[in-house]
């Protein structure tokens, strides 16, 4: 009967404790997963209050708990806050050994906003090195994300640390254009200790450029608002600055006061960061935790001795819990093996995928490659088709000519176009479109997009109505050229598909606060439609409505993707309404800044022609030139001006040339055998600082902008290029050496 009894008791234990344990189990990790998150908690509240080594120990406790149950984003979070901390603490090789284990995590995980977060961490600890070309990278990694995330209140403190790193380099030029952006980005969202410090580093940048009173002037401005607000480290900086500023101009007695004022407020910020990071205060810590562990010790040591009055009655089920343990031990080591496979099976798929997704990406940098090599280079050969055509046309062909000449230069024109639409996707795509912002009126724009489509609208027979909206201002500071190219596109489009139709373009207030202003523009038309299984694919590129319609309207597919790519940089929406045979509206809405500063009206273009006081015979034009095609070409565009000119077709003869014959211009080609346009203009500069030096290329202009300026050309003639554009830039050349000798008579 006993038996039977212990028997029945046993088997009860084990189904109660198997139930018992299943939900202990999910209780218990619900538990620690709690446990891990105020872990961090305290740590995040002991790093605000500056106590770093409590922060740590939290950290490391959660750590703990974290690997335990397999939290990996709890884990690559913590790593990135151990590796900010090694950095405060100056031990730098120990913060990237955390913060590589954090990346590793935050990538597996795809924690993306963490991950931006710690390559800004990795960035500062990069340049604490001083290794600044790498923290610049770092810096641009992070930057990308939270621009990806929308998160612009970080972008700020990230572009004002590329600015720090610029500076570092020496490269002030970047640095004053970077610092500019986070003085932007940092107005736009009211960060004022960010706007503080990008003022003073941009003071330091402009008195390394030798613009003392504009550097004066901006880092007292930086220094006024750290002070206002209180932004101690910041406003140390500033103090610091203005002292050096101020001896740079000689006016050593304001350069003293900032100094005394810098020294002062350093040495209470340095008592400061000694008492939190000091070796006194570390050895306080760790005395006070060994006190904390001989308590628990002591209190273990009670519980123990209770403990023995149950040893008796532990006994007794001893016997039943072995059994139980050992049936379990089986049932979790069947299960863990089963585990441990599918762990590892998961483990080869992740690394199939992160294999894949390498190779992705690798494909995608080499398409784009692929395409803007592809791209530039057809450029050349286009610039002798459209010129030559161009030359034909101006030589009174026979009239049976004419027709095909023209379709020739149609075709050249069309595919220069379908050339700029694959570059602008490819900068698209590459993150490498930046937001200039200006002062503009937004109403005055609309209009002239409007008029000067209104021309291609008449010809479908096709009336466009514009509409603004009372209640909306007319001045607004925001990136107008690629607000303008999205209008052109949208109603460009609408043209095309509309005949003996009608086209609104609507522009209206959705809501504003304050300047800040949420526009919606609306371009309504009564065309052709589009089908809705085709609208879903719409803004994808190379996307149209159907073969037909291609060879019906023509066009490349690529101006609604090149649309979207531009309203997504300018953090804006596109939608679309339409249905066949009746018509489509595109809307899309841009959040725009009203102000009512002044806009600067620039100066119309100057027609070459209006030349009377030049003697055209005196000119001296030189043209660098490898391609005989194009020599030819050059050669009858200048000739129609009624300009000569002389012609070489490498580097070296063109330094040569320089050096034996007063030229007023050059026109150099880049690529040719030998020293390249580059090299040539730079080794010219050497001895001739004054001659004007054009850029012939096939390579866009915002592309090497920055090399074409250091190499000394004075201005970028891309080809194909038109003939008024060349004039126009000949023209300013030429006036200003006229003015220039004018003045030097003058003074004589």
């Amino acid at each position: 009967m006993f038996r039977i009894k212990s028997f029945i008791f046993v088997i009860l234990m084990f189904l109660s404790f198997s139930v018992f344990s299943q939900v202990n189990t999910t209780q218990d990790e619900l538990t620690l997963q709690k446990n891990v998150s105020d872990y961090i908690q305290f740590a995040q509240i002991n790093l605000e209050n500056k106590n770093y080594f409590e922060a740590q120990k939290d950290l490391e406790s959660a750590l703990a708990i974290a690997i335990t149950i397999g939290d990996n984003k709890s884990i690559g979070l913590i790593h990135s806050k151990l590796g900010k901390i090694q950095y405060i603490f100056e031990e730098l090789d120990e913060a990237i050994k955390h913060l590589m284990q954090a990346v590793a995590k935050q990538r597996y995980v795809n924690d993306r906003v963490n991950l931006a977060e710690t390559y800004k961490v990795f960035g500062n600890v990069y340049y604490a090195k001083k290794e600044y070309q790498t923290a610049l990278e770092y810096f641009k990694s992070s930057k990308v994300i939270f621009e990806q995330e929308e998160l612009f209140e970080f972008v700020a403190e990230v572009t004002l640390n590329q600015g720090k790193a610029y500076i570092a380099l020496g490269d002030f030029e970047n640095a004053q254009l970077y610092l500019e952006k986070a003085i932007n980005v940092s107005t736009r969202y009211n960060l004022k200790k960010i706007l503080s410090s990008a003022q003073i580093q941009q003071g330091i940048a402009f008195s390394k450029t030798k613009d003392f009173d504009r550097a004066i002037e901006i880092a007292e401005m930086g220094t006024n608002e750290a002070q206002a607000n209180k932004f101690s480290n910041v406003l140390s900086d500033g103090f610091l600055v203005l002292s050096e500023l101020y001896q740079d101009v000689e006016n050593y007695k304001q350069a003293n006061t900032y100094l005394k004022k810098h020294i002062k407020l350093s040495d209470s910020l340095l008592n400061v960061k000694r008492q939190s990071l000091s070796p006194e205060k570390r050895l306080e810590f760790q005395l006070k935790n060994q006190t904390e562990y001989q308590k628990k010790q002591a209190a273990d040591l009670v519980e123990l001795q209770d403990s023995k009055n149950l040893s008796k009655l532990t006994a007794i089920l001893s016997v039943a819990l072995i059994t139980i343990l050992s049936l379990l031990t089986l049932s979790f080591y069947k299960n863990n093996r089963i585990r441990l496979k599918t762990n590892n099976m998961l483990q080869l798929k992740n690394k199939e995928l992160l294999l894949a997704k390498e190779k992705a990406e690798l494909a995608s940098k080499t398409k784009a490659n692929f395409l803007s090599t592809v791209t530039h280079e057809l450029r050349t050969p286009l610039y002798a088709v459209t010129g030559l055509s161009s030359m034909l046309l101006d030589e009174d062909p026979k009239p049976e000519q004419v027709q095909h000449l023209k379709s020739l230069k149609f075709s050249g024109d069309y595919l220069l176009t379908f050339i700029n639409d694959i570059l602008q996707i490819n900068k698209i795509e590459a993150n490498k479109v930046e937001i200039e912002p200006e002062v503009f009126n937004l109403k005055m724009k609309v209009a002239n997009v409007v008029s000067a489509l209104r021309n291609s609208a008449l010809d479908n027979n096709t009336t466009i109505h514009y509409e603004y909206d009372e209640e909306l201002p007319d001045t607004f500071n925001a990136d107008q050229l690629k607000i303008s190219q999205i209008l052109i596109n949208l109603i460009g489009n609408s043209i095309k598909f509309t005949k003996d139709g009608d086209i609104w373009v609507r522009v209206k207030k959705i809501s504003n606060t304050h300047n800040n202003y949420y526009v919606k523009f609306e371009i309504e038309d009564n065309g052709i439609g589009i089908s809705y299984e085709k609208q879903e694919h719409m803004f994808e590129s190379f996307s149209q409505g159907s073969i037909q319609i291609n060879r019906k309207y023509g066009g490349t597919g690529l101006g609604l993707s090149i649309v979207k790519g531009l309203i997504d940089i300018l953090q804006g929406k596109i939608y679309l309404e339409s249905e066949l045979g009746k018509g489509s509206t595109f809307t899309f809405e841009l959040p725009l800044k009203h102000t009512d500063d002044i806009i600067e009206e620039k100066k119309g273009k100057q027609e070459f022609k209006s030349i009377d006081e030049i003697d055209l015979d005196k000119i001296k034009i030189l043209v660098v030139e490898d391609n005989k095609i194009n020599q030819m070409i050059t050669k009858k565009i200048l000739s129609k001006m009624n300009l000569g000119c002389d012609i070489v077709d490498n580097g070296e003869s063109a330094v040569e040339k320089v050096q034996e014959i007063d030229y007023d211009v050059v026109l150099m080609d880049i690529h040719m055998p030998g020293i390249s346009g580059l090299e040539a203009t730079k080794m010219i500069r050497s001895f001739n600082k004054d001659l004007t030096i054009f850029a012939l290329t096939a390579v866009t202009i915002e592309d090497r902008m920055p090399e074409f300026e250091d190499a000394g050309f004075n201005d970028i003639i891309s080809k194909p290029f038109k003939q008024e554009d060349f004039e126009s830039k000949l023209f300013k050349a030429l006036m200003g050496q006229k003015n220039s000798m004018f003045k030097s008579q003058q003074n004589q």
